[in-house]
Parts: structure tokens; C-alpha cells; sequence
């Protein structure tokens, strides 16, 4: 049991936020995966390379949706160490 009851608060805001932007980015993926620009189907089409069990490789688009998940980890982690720092809280 905590001393102070807004700390829980704060762990739930700290935990959930992140999960509901995250399933949100994971909605919006579903409804479109990449960026689209001039090149995209040829690079998508296009096969640079063969192996000898069948598999190809081609230079298709990152999804739009990766990079964001990514910097949204990056930055929530980010302002969770800093937060957690500034109040003083010990981990």
C-alpha cells in the first residue's frame, strides 16, 4: 500500500495512455500500412535478389506504422524515465 494515492494514478496514466496509442496506431495500420509515393509499386514489384530456397527480396516500403510505434516507444520511455526522475520516485 502507497502512502499517496495520486502515485497510482499516475502508474495507471503512465501504463494505459501508451496501450490506447498503441492500439490506436494498430487501427490505423490495418486501414493503411505504408507510404505511398511515385515508386512504391515498382519498388514493391521489383526482385533484387534470389536464394537458393525460393525466397525474394524486394525493396518495398517500411510501414508507416512500424516507424510510429517505434519513436512512440522511444519517446515514452523517454518521458517515463523522466518523470520518474523529477518526482523522485525510487524504482
Amino acid at each position: 500500500m502507497r502512502f499517496f494515492e495520486l502515485l497510482n494514478f499516475q502508474d495507471v496514466v503512465l501504463y494505459l495512455f501508451p496501450a490506447f496509442v498503441f492500439l490506436f496506431i494498430f487501427g490505423a495500420a490495418l486501414a493503411y500500412t505504408h507510404l505511398n509515393n511515385r515508386d512504391s509499386e515498382g519498388r514493391a514489384k521489383k526482385i533484387y535478389g534470389q536464394y537458393v530456397e525460393g525466397f525474394e527480396t524486394r525493396n518495398a516500403p517500411f510501414p508507416l506504422s512500424l516507424i510510429l510505434i517505434i519513436i512512440g516507444t522511444g519517446v515514452w520511455a523517454f518521458f517515463y524515465i523522466l518523470i520518474i526522475g523529477l518526482l523522485g520516485v525510487k524504482i
